[in-house]
């Protein structure tokens, strides 16, 4: 992990030339907010009136003093603040998208307090004194505040001046740029097979070296790991490795395949890169070091065409314009026990990938919850439910509860949903159509795979 800016300043720095028309023009788009579901006003009370139109000429000014004149000075003024006070009066929350992504790179406790107190003001709410930018942006999501005209623009200045790998990510596209934060660390853009060269990032790991079970005497057999078939050869990849590298391109069954590890998520989950349709490449996947509703940002390094990580689909550059989405293998979770005595040829990653680390995330950092801004998370399952996620052959997302249903299938009765059939598998489960060809399942927290499959059944035993 690496700290991006040791100031506050160079975030300004270049926002300070960008004209306020490229921030402020044309006119705000009309936009009717749909009615809220009640937990989401449970949780986060009502939300405020968004205005429509362009700013005044006395707003713009005050917007041009505050943000962009004299936030590159290292202290704050009179004038800042009157400037901030007539910002907080304006009642206008759309300013507050910009206000959270300098947020986050903002490390001056000053600078951050009158953001803080700005945000608040606007989003007419007292919100926490610990943790500004999470809560202003957990508000934000919510209740879906619209962003200002040209967002994309003035949020590409702010996040490239910290990190200009970045550039040619934050592009036009079938993604909500609004969702989209930091993650604390850099862009992994190594081309491929180059991953024996060390990175300022979260390091892929291509082609990764492999041996037997029984050469595997470091893996202890409570050891989670996350198994894979393919034409019949058996992979495994120990939770540990990915804990650390959290993005394997590798080859298994004769098929290249693209493996993210979303830690935040507790999803492990595996994509067909070959067999594309004509003129596509094989995409080699990276880490962008962005999230998006703490789930994280993958892309294609070669043609820097980003993927919803939980759909696989491109969603910007060439590879969206293509209109391509990869086919999912299932990936099972269990112990490295029952994966072996169950698949004893299976091969599995070596110790050396996890760099001398031994993370656990799961159980560490993130076992009170997303440690990211999320918005509002569908009440039908606790936060951190281990679910398995599946679309069906008519295109409808269902998760089943992990719990229930292993214990269902273990006492030998069916669960079906549509084309759907749930099997044990080495202490796992999968999903595997009527004639029992896989179905690209996956276990994940039910939190992610309900806000990337917002219209999601849920099984009920």
């Amino acid at each position: 992990m690496t700290s991006a800016t040791g100031s506050h300043a160079r975030i300004f720095i270049l926002a300070s030339m960008l004209t306020l028309s490229l921030l402020w023009s044309g006119a705000l788009r009309a936009q009717e907010a749909e009615a809220l579901p009640d937990y989401v006003i449970e949780q986060f009370g009502n939300p405020p009136t968004v205005p429509q139109g362009p700013l005044s000429g006395d707003l713009r000014s005050a917007v041009q003093v505050a943000f962009v004149d004299s936030l590159t000075q290292p202290t704050w003024g009179r004038e800042q603040i009157t400037a901030l006070q007539q910002i907080a009066g304006s009642k206008d929350p759309r300013i507050v998208w910009i206000i959270s992504d300098l947020m986050r790179f903002a490390t001056g406790g000053q600078l951050n307090a009158a953001l803080a107190d700005t945000a608040s003001q606007l989003l007419e709410k007292q919100l926490p004194n610990e943790n500004h930018w999470g809560s202003v942006t957990d508000h934000l999501i919510a209740w879906d505040i619209p962003a200002p005209p040209d967002y994309l623009q003035i949020k590409r200045a702010i996040f490239t001046t910290v990190v200009p790998g970045w550039d040619k990510i934050f592009v036009e596209g079938d993604i909500d740029w609004r969702h989209v934060s930091w993650g604390g660390v850099l862009i992994d853009n190594r081309a491929y097979d180059k991953t024996d060269e060390a990175c300022n990032c979260i390091p892929a790991a291509d082609n990764p070296d492999v041996s037997s079970a029984t050469d595997a005497t470091w893996l202890k057999d409570a050891d989670i790991v996350f198994g894979i078939e393919v034409n019949g050869e058996f992979r495994a990849y120990p939770r540990r490795i990915m804990e650390v590298r959290e993005m394997v391109n590798d080859t298994l069954g004769g098929r290249h395949l693209g493996i993210p590890y979303c830690t935040l998520c507790g999803a492990a989950q595996a994509y067909y890169t070959d067999q594309l349709p004509g003129g596509i490449d094989r995409p080699v996947l990276r880490t962008s070091g962005l999230l998006i509703r703490s789930n994280k940002v993958m892309y294609d390094v070669n043609t820097y065409s980003v993927f919803d990580t939980f759909l696989g689909k491109a969603v910007t550059g060439p590879l969206a314009e293509k209109g391509l989405k990869l086919k999912q293998a299932s990936v099972v979770t269990t112990d490295w026990g029952t994966w072996k005595k169950a698949h004893p040829e299976t091969s599995v990653l070596v110790e050396a990938l996890a760099l001398g680390r031994d993370f656990d995330f799961r159980n560490g950092r993130d076992s009170g919850g997303p440690i990211f801004p999320v918005g509002d998370i569908d009440p039908r399952l606790p936060v951190h439910e281990d679910i398995i996620g599946v679309v069906t052959a008519s295109g409808t997302p269902v998760a089943f509860q992990r719990s229930k249903a292993f214990v269902a299938l273990k006492n030998g009765k069916e669960i079906t949903f549509e084309n759907v059939n749930l099997e044990l598998d080495a202490g796992g489960i999968r999903a595997v159509d009527a004639d029992g060809s896989d179905l690209g399942s996956h276990q994940a927290f039910w939190f992610a795979w309900s806000q990337f499959h917002p219209q999601t059944e849920l099984w009920q035993r």
